[in-house]
């Protein structure tokens, strides 16, 4: 396996790494989509560390207690640990300004496309951002990779409905799933590596 300490690939949950089914905190429910097992195992493969961030405002619209994403964060684990992929870490925002639940319905730096939960990652895990990477269904986790200094993936499998597009919102490559998307990673960190190898000069006597 490739050393990549210090690199990770941040990931989205809900329509990038499981079926998305809004607010959904039943762990019976959670599948995991066609591709990433293969893609993941690819990443995990290259050394590279697997975090999951994911806004989460049915705590705030008072869908659901924050403690209920205990249970979500565990069944995923579960559904990766029995694939063989290990999750490092799982960050959420339950945060959204004009929630129901007053202490929640705040304006925060962690809701994507804010990249508060990438640097504080970053700053646990000691991460190179610039050598990490953010994949996501949604031009919301393309901007919060794109302000945390990653570069970025968009899995465009249709989740995308409004297409507001600014520089921020502007992702280094799409692909249609998460086997794709990884394989497309991979590519890059290979070409990253062949261009910083060292020239061999030849010498003629």
């Amino acid at each position: 396996m490739t050393q990549r300490r210090g690199s990770a690939v941040f990931l989205d949950k809900d329509g990038t790494l499981i079926e998305d089914i809004p607010y959904n905190v039943d762990p019976a429910r959670m599948r995991l989509l066609p591709g990433v097992c293969e893609g993941l195992r690819a990443l995990v493969r290259e050394g590279f560390q697997l975090i999951v961030v994911s806004n989460q405002s049915g705590v705030a619209r008072g869908l659901f207690r924050e403690d209920a994403l205990r249970v979500v964060e565990q069944r995923l684990r579960d559904l990766l640990s029995a694939a063989a992929i290990p999750l490092t870490a799982f960050y959420y925002c339950p945060h959204l300004p004009g929630g129901r639940i007053a202490r929640y319905a705040i304006h925060c730096n962690c809701r994507k496309p804010a990249p508060g939960m990438l640097l504080a990652a970053a700053q646990i895990h000691t991460l190179a951002l610039a050598s990490s990477w953010m994949v996501g269904d949604i031009l919301n986790d393309v901007e919060a990779g794109n302000r945390a200094g990653c570069r970025t993936l968009l899995i465009d499998n249709g989740n995308e409905d409004e297409w507001q597009l600014s520089p921020l919102r502007n992702p280094t490559c799409a692909a249609p799933d998460m086997r794709m998307a990884s394989a497309m990673i991979i590519d890059q960190l290979h070409d990253d590596v062949r261009r910083a190898a060292p020239v061999r000069k030849t010498h003629h006597g």
